[in-house]
């Protein structure tokens, strides 16, 4: 049991350094653990101490229990740790580490100069925009979306998005990285009626 446990460490810290956009380097930098020992441990290679998981701990900002897979107390809540990525707030909606994942985001107002800059990734994306408003850079479109509008796309397709202003922007994103696509349901299924 303990050594299950203690296996799942290295994949649950990779996924956080990669979710962060962190390379080892930085995270070395920010806890004072050296590289290859970072990297020991992400592989599995080393076993996590108390002494190494709570910087990381701290500098992911996350419980100490989530960093080593306890089991869960029967309490539903997320509790939602917020962090930063590319300028956004993203705060998670979901606990998984890995399949489909929800966040709320909050984008402050971007620089009218600045140019987009569009990506691809695997992955396929939903968002609704609660407040405010985005301005989406979807291969050739070029699209405001306002409050209460969807927008939802495979992430291999050049994208960039930002808040065009004049206030913040919150809005809802749902990610499945391996191209994970969202299922809406417009009513109640029937008792005794498969999808």
């Amino acid at each position: 049991m303990t050594d299950d446990v203690l296996a799942g460490v290295g994949p649950r810290l990779r996924a956080l350094r990669q979710r962060r956009d962190l390379t080892l380097a930085a995270l070395s930098s920010a806890t004072g653990i050296s590289v290859s020992t970072l990297s020991r441990l992400e592989s599995g290679q080393r076993r996590p101490t108390l002494e190494l998981l709570l910087p990381l701990a701290r500098v992911h900002q996350v419980p100490l229990d989530e960093l080593v897979g306890a089991p869960h107390t029967g309490d539903p809540r997320v509790h939602a740790q917020p962090f930063e990525h590319r300028g956004a707030t993203y705060v998670p909606l979901t606990r998984r580490p890995g399949g489909l994942r929800a966040y709320k985001m909050v984008l402050a107002p971007s620089a009218p100069q600045r140019t987009l800059e569009q990506q691809t990734h695997e992955g396929y994306e939903w968002m609704y925009v609660l407040s405010g408003r985005v301005r989406l850079v979807l291969g050739e479109h070029d699209l405001v979306l306002g409050e209460g509008e969807v927008a939802e796309f495979d992430t291999r397709t050049p994208h960039a998005f930002v808040n065009p202003g004049p206030g913040p922007t919150e809005l809802l994103t749902l990610f499945g990285p391996q191209g994970e696509r969202m299922h809406v349901r417009a009513r109640p299924r029937a008792r005794g009626t498969k999808d």
